[in-house]
């Protein structure tokens, strides 16, 4: 498993990580605030087309009163009724009116009204008795009304506590069909620009839609922050070196299903990588192990007198050396791979006629090959020009070639055919040997995997040449693949960029 990085331990120590507003609590207070701010807008609006048609009621209950109370009093002898104060009760029409007004709010003005008139009395609410012909003509409703059209209006009243009130004028007609005098009512409207009730009403309808906001906030914000927080504690788990963790991939949220997902791909990743890494040290202590044992082994020898036999000390240096040889080699095989795994490979590009390159190869191996009796071959296309480290070029030809003529039996051939693909040049090695079993072509060009360990054991094999292969291949551009049949041979193909 792996340790625990002192980073995770560093941060989980950290006092002001620790202080951190939970993800849970921000989405509950940004969704409030969303919510909140919603209704707030939504509640002004509300509470504005409200008071708007209360208003309107208010202005066509009273223009209804006006009217009628004007007619109730067409053709009657309006200088008698004007010595009197004006009693609403004189509209004797049952079920017209919403509510009745204060009779002193409820005035009758008769004609005419100019200059040279006497002021005139206006309702009560106003706190004043009498106002004077010219304010009263500047007044909208009643300048409506003189031309025969009932009206209303509404003005703030400096003298009534600066309160806002409601007029409504209507033309009385005489029995001659003309306009006689008018009825002018007022009333005032609430401080608050709605009555006490409906105020009362609102405001418990908001207050019970901000609490419905605060469960829909706890709610998203738990629905969302849930799978974020089982997460968490995975990724803490794993941070601790516990790779077994999975988390739940699946649920309505897209993105969170998408989350423990990779989440579940990552975990799954690094347990491949800890058993690959766990395999890796282990192939590579061995394989170091086996040349240092021969060469501690032969150290002692020495030292126990074989040195003084000259006869008997040849061989034993002789195998110490082929070890020491292996084991640089191990070390040098390592050192690629690394290299490469690092992107640090010093490459020096440039065109290389690969078809010259695989001949030349074949002939230093060509001593290897004849001990096995194995015939080289390279079948190339007139341009076989790639782009490449020719030294690169020349460490893959010779692991794969090593490696089929390892793996050839005696009298057959291994053959290198080069043809061009596109903007590609591709270069196949094929032996005619036993083949790979297909549950092991997968992981051939994994390091120091062997489909048959005992056997490459025996002719020295470490695991790693198609490994460097890939490695060396993939740091070109390039790509390789293998393709086998169990008693049929086995093709390694790779492709590079061509130049042209």
């Amino acid at each position: 498993m792996l340790s625990k990085p002192s980073a995770a331990s560093d941060i989980a120590s950290n006092p002001k990580d620790s202080m951190a507003t939970p993800l849970r609590t921000r989405l509950s207070l940004s969704f409030l605030a969303v919510l909140l701010i919603g209704m707030g807008l939504a509640g002004a609006l509300a509470w504005l087309a409200v008071e708007r048609l209360y208003q309107t009621t208010q202005r066509e209950n009273l223009l209804a009163q006006a009217t009628l109370t004007a007619e109730a009093l067409r053709g009657a002898a309006l200088s008698d009724l004007a010595a009197e104060p004006y009693s609403q009760t004189t509209n004797v029409t049952p079920g017209i009116h919403t509510h009745l007004l204060e009779e002193q709010d409820a005035v009758l003005l008769t004609l005419p009204i100019g200059p040279d008139t006497p002021s005139r009395r206006v309702p009560t609410v106003e706190n004043s008795r009498a106002a004077s012909p010219e304010m009263l003509l500047q007044r909208s409703e009643i300048a409506a009304a003189l031309k025969g059209t009932p009206a209303t209006a509404i003005r703030r009243v400096a003298s009534a506590g600066n309160r806002r009130v409601l007029y409504a004028a209507a033309p009385v007609y005489s029995s001659q069909g003309e306009i006689d005098g008018i009825v002018y009512l007022a009333t005032p409207l609430p401080a608050g620009g709605l009555p006490g009730s409906v105020i009362a009403q609102l405001a418990g309808a908001m207050l019970l839609a901000a609490l419905l906001a605060v469960g829909a906030a706890v709610l998203l914000s738990r629905r969302i922050a849930r799978p974020v927080e089982t997460i968490a504690r995975a990724a803490n788990q794993v941070a601790a070196g516990d790779l077994d963790q999975q988390v739940p991939a699946t649920g309505s949220i897209h993105e969170l299903e998408s989350l423990g997902q990779s989440f579940n791909s990552m975990t799954a990743s690094l347990r491949q990588a800890d058993q690959a890494k766990t395999a890796f040290i282990a192939d590579v202590t061995h394989e170091l192990r086996t040349p240092l044992t021969v060469i501690k082994g032969t150290i002692e020898t020495l030292e126990d007198g074989a040195l003084d036999d000259l006869e008997g000390r040849g061989p034993l240096l002789s195998s110490m050396q082929r070890e020491t040889e292996r084991l640089i080699r191990l070390v040098n095989d390592l050192l690629v791979l690394t290299r490469a795994d690092a992107g640090a490979l010093k490459l020096d590009t440039q065109s290389v006629n690969l078809a010259d390159l695989a001949r030349s190869r074949c002939e230093t191996l060509a001593s290897l090959a004849q001990n096995r009796q194995v015939d080289l071959q390279v079948k190339t296309d007139e341009s076989a020009k790639v782009r490449g480290d020719p030294d690169r070029l020349a460490q893959i030809l010779d692991n794969l070639l090593d490696n089929a003529i390892s793996h050839s039996p005696t009298g057959s051939c291994v053959t290198i055919h080069l043809q061009q693909a596109g903007n590609e040049l591709q270069c196949s090695v094929s032996d005619s040997g036993s083949g790979i079993p297909a549950e092991h072509l997968p992981f051939i060009f994994e390091r120091f995997y062997r489909a048959d360990a005992a056997r490459d054991r025996q002719i020295g094999g470490s695991g790693l040449g198609l490994a460097i292969v890939r490695a060396l291949v993939l740091a070109q551009s390039g790509r390789v693949t293998a393709e086998s049949l169990e008693g049929r041979g086995t093709t390694i193909t790779f492709w590079l960029p061509a130049a042209f």
